[in-house]
């Protein structure tokens, strides 16, 4: 089977992990890197194997120099459903595409890659051997050669059920691998400074691409918490700045979050943790602020606002308070004390985050944030909207059998005017996220009643 237009063909082979996540970071990156994204087939779904067309190579290696999603990349030679339809497709790849690296004075070697099933030495070795057509004229080298070439095999996706012979089968040489590196060598457990809700480095990476963030620009984060996000962002050479309600957090004051250990020690804080890293020079700063109530002037100043609100499980949400909004009756406090933070509703936090990302992103400039959510109640029309921000992609990530949270990617695509226009947002679109504990009461009620149901099971 020929791939017609073979030209800038890409195979790419994807982490099987966060499946929801990888396409729009695929999207992203290409994007960001001035190359668009072609789908050629169809709906990638969960298979390992992807086939794009690219513009170049240089983009392709861009690409792989900052996804987390993608484990290689290979320029496409040949495809097909059997081993004949694969040799057909060499046969008909152009030799004047292949030349260039199968010469006398080349270095390479051949490997085998399967998905799904473990071959023995024995075929892979065969495999190897049915190649032999292609007109290879430099030495194997199998420790350092010039250039590596790929079979790649896909058994499906179901381990209970392998095929005798293979869905698909790939040839490509190989151009790059993907940063999965960074998952390991940026892994919370390894990190200086740490909270409660510090996040996975895996997310952070795939946030800053979702994101679009690239060398110069300047990130936010209004709940910066420990900073984790931050990190991400500034590794891809983006300066960042964040704020948080939280003294205590943003100085590295206070209890530790670490085990074995009770109290935060002199140098635990936001800074040192890019500091950790190398990244000391891309620090902005972190501010103690209310995102309730931001102290910018008019203006746009951020190309990216990269952020994981509280939603009240593990942190608490919160914004800070006075006497004359606790005699409106917004809390109940004795009058001769006035609170240092209000409750601070989720649904006043999206409207206030949306609004703000909408005033302070420059055109162009990516929103990125995590919305908690109750499955059962779940639809598409409960993803808060702006009239300045386009939704890029919306992807889920399970928390528990009853709730979960998703990664929205917003775009802004026209400039902020006036505020007061914006006000009557807080309408319908937030009312599933009115009252202070709305997604907390849903979260522990889900997990009182199934804790409920396993003690009646075990009694019967």
């Amino acid at each position: 089977m020929a791939l017609p237009g073979s030209l800038n063909r890409y195979l790419l082979l994807m982490a099987q992990e966060h499946l929801e996540f990888r396409l729009p970071e695929i999207q992203s990156l290409l994007s960001l890197f001035g190359g668009q994204f072609t789908n050629n087939q169809g709906t990638y779904g969960k298979s390992p194997f992807w086939i794009l067309t690219i513009p170049s190579e240089d983009i392709a290696r861009n690409l792989m120099k900052r996804t987390v999603c993608a484990k290689s990349i290979f320029e496409l030679w040949g495809h097909g459903k059997s081993s004949e339809e694969l040799y057909n497709s060499l046969r008909n790849y152009p030799v004047e595409k292949m030349v260039p690296f199968l010469h006398s004075d080349s270095t390479y070697k051949i490997q085998i890659h399967t998905f799904n099933k473990t071959l023995t030495q024995e075929e892979k070795v065969k495999r190897i051997d049915a190649l032999e057509f292609l007109p290879f004229e430099g030495k194997v080298n199998l420790k350092k050669p010039q250039h590596i070439f790929s079979v790649l095999e896909d058994y499906g996706l179901d381990p209970n059920c392998i095929p005798e012979n293979p869905h698909n089968i790939y040839f490509g040489r190989w151009i790059a691998d993907g940063q999965r590196e960074l998952i390991e060598s940026y892994s919370v457990k390894k990190r200086h400074y740490i909270g409660n809700t510090s996040m996975d480095a895996g997310l952070s990476f795939i946030m800053a691409n979702h994101g679009k963030v690239k060398k110069n620009d300047i990130v936010f984060d209004p709940f910066v918490g420990t900073g984790g996000l931050l990190i991400a962002s500034a590794h891809f050479g983006a300066y960042v700045y964040g704020t948080d309600i939280d003294y205590n957090t943003v100085h590295g004051l206070g209890k530790a979050s670490r085990k074995n250990q009770k109290w935060r020690g002199p140098d635990e804080n936001i800074r040192a943790n890019l500091r950790q890293y190398g990244l000391e020079k891309y620090y902005l700063d972190v501010l103690v602020s209310d995102a309730s109530k931001p102290s910018w002037k008019k203006g746009t100043y951020f190309d990216a606002i990269i952020t994981d609100p509280p939603y009240g499980i593990r942190e608490s949400t919160r914004r800070t308070g006075s006497q004359k909004e606790i005699q409106k009756g917004i809390e109940k406090c004795p009058e001769s004390h006035v609170p240092v933070s209000l409750n601070y509703h989720l649904s006043d936090m999206f409207f206030d985050l949306l609004n703000f990302a909408a005033e302070t992103l420059t055109l162009g400039g990516r929103l990125v944030y995590w919305l908690p959510i109750y499955t059962p109640e779940y639809t598409e029309e409960m993803v808060p909207w702006h009239p300045c921000l386009k939704l890029i992609s919306n992807c889920e990530q399970k928390l528990s059998s009853h709730t979960a949270r998703r990664l929205i990617t917003m775009e802004k695509v026209k400039k902020f005017e006036n505020q007061d226009q914006y006000s009557h947002l807080l309408s319908d679109q937030f009312l599933p996220y009115q009252g202070h504990n709305s997604f907390r009461e849903k979260y522990f009620s889900g997990i009182t009643k199934r804790t409920a149901k396993e003690e009646k099971s075990s009694q019967e």
